[in-house]
């Protein structure tokens, strides 16, 4: 089992080296919130449905009515 000391001096390592970027670290809550879309997938589904849906019903109309 590794002693107090050298756990310090390991834990001290990987700080050194995460603040150098040189080890992946897990993203921050507040990161991985910023890279989000602001509008979930389903309602940017929604959204292009209602809008091409339109556009096709409304070329249909004019083309076979």
């Amino acid at each position: 089992m590794p002693t107090e000391f050298e756990l310090r001096k390991r834990n001290n390592a990987f700080a050194e080296k995460a603040r150098a970027g040189k080890n992946p670290v897990k993203a921050s809550r507040a990161e991985r919130l910023s890279k989000r879309s602001p509008i979930s997938l389903w309602a940017l589904g929604v959204i292009l449905f209602v809008v091409l849906g339109g556009v096709i019903f409304e070329l249909l109309r004019l083309f076979f009515l």
